[in-house]
């Protein structure tokens, strides 16, 4: 990992802390948990969900630009879906989480959202990488279900070395050999991570 000048943790103290609001902050002693549906339906739908989760949970999570293994799925809300996020994150004052999927997206989405989400498929995106270096706004990079821990951290590197400090690894599980869960939660990668780099680390619990 010798060319992760940036990721690369200095000493066994080197730890670094990413604030998404005033009150939630990674990387810390905290457990920060993020809630709710992959994807923004509806206002109803996310009235709900911030009204059952709110005081159980320190950010709120709802894709509104949703990438799809097949062109006939929904693909989101987009700007109706931010501004439903930006809605309930108001009455409920959780911290928005949700996935930017091409550059064009960044500015509209940074307006509505406090962390940008990086997902699995575009963890390798340089191009989207480098402006999210510039976007001002914490991010939340997903690894990809076939990457290396060494991809992984190079992907950060990306972000870090464009002038962004504030990212968060996540990892999301791999692919396997096994079809019948959807992905294998890297359990030894996140122990890797907390050794080899100063980000914070968090999880993503698998379902079927």
């Amino acid at each position: 990992m010798k060319n992760a000048q940036l990721a690369a943790k200095s000493n066994p103290q080197h730890q670094t802390i990413v604030k998404i609001s005033d009150n939630v902050a990674f990387g810390g002693k905290e457990l920060i948990i993020i809630g709710g549906p992959c994807t923004v339906e509806n206002l109803e739908q996310m009235e709900i969900t911030g009204n059952a989760l709110h005081n159980s949970i320190q950010a709120l999570r709802g894709g509104v630009f949703k990438p799809r293994t097949s062109p006939y799925a929904f693909q989101g809300m987009g700007q109706e879906g931010l501004e439903i996020l930006t809605a309930v994150r108001s009455r409920y004052n959780l911290p928005v989480v949700t996935e930017v999927m091409a550059i064009s997206q960044i500015e509209v989405i940074a307006a509505h959202a406090d962390m940008l989400q990086v997902g699995s498929r575009n963890m390798q995106n340089f191009d989207l990488l480098k402006e999210l270096g510039q976007a001002g706004k914490p991010i939340l990079l997903k690894r990809g279900l076939a990457a290396t821990i060494e991809e992984f951290v190079m992907a950060a590197e990306y972000i870090l070395s464009h002038g962004n400090p504030d990212v968060v690894l996540c990892e999301r599980g791999i692919r396997s050999f096994d079809n019948y869960t959807r992905n294998v939660l890297d359990i030894g990668a996140v122990a890797a991570l907390k050794q080899i780099t100063h980000l914070p680390v968090i999880v993503v619990p698998r379902r079927w």
